[in-house]
């Protein structure tokens, strides 16, 4: 992780999903993993994250809502270590189009300005189905 900035959004390239674990476990740092490889849609992506993040039942499953489960409430939770985040397979389909997960990573690209703020590292990887 030294050779990659504190936060940042970027295509997982030659990382592999377990080094990026064991990564943030060896940094005492909270690993969140989503696997979108079944999501057709933004509803979908966004249903299969809220379940596989954990988010509050009242997640209001659009993107203001994405960010607000990424930011205020563990902000609120007390001092963060820093996020390893992996966004495995995402989606190029009709329904899922360029625009769409433009929006999607810039939820994420958000979240990462959040916490570099706060002087806390968020990266976030993705890959493409």
């Amino acid at each position: 992780m030294r050779g990659v900035r504190s936060n940042i959004v970027q295509s997982i390239r030659a990382f592999r999903i377990s080094d990026l674990q064991q990564a943030a476990q060896a940094t005492g740092q909270h690993f969140l993993y989503a696997n979108l490889a079944h999501a057709q849609t933004k509803q979908d992506a966004l249903d299969l994250i809220a379940v596989q993040f954990h988010f509050p039942a009242h997640f209001g499953k659009n993107f203001d809502a994405l960010y607000d489960c990424l930011t205020d409430p563990l902000h609120k939770a007390g001092p963060q270590p820093g996020f390893v985040v992996v966004l495995d397979q995402l989606p190029i389909a009709h329904k899922f189009d360029k625009e769409v997960r433009e929006q999607f990573l810039d939820c994420f690209r958000d979240a990462a300005d959040y916490w570099a703020e706060r002087k806390i590292a968020f990266r976030c990887f993705y890959s493409f189905l």
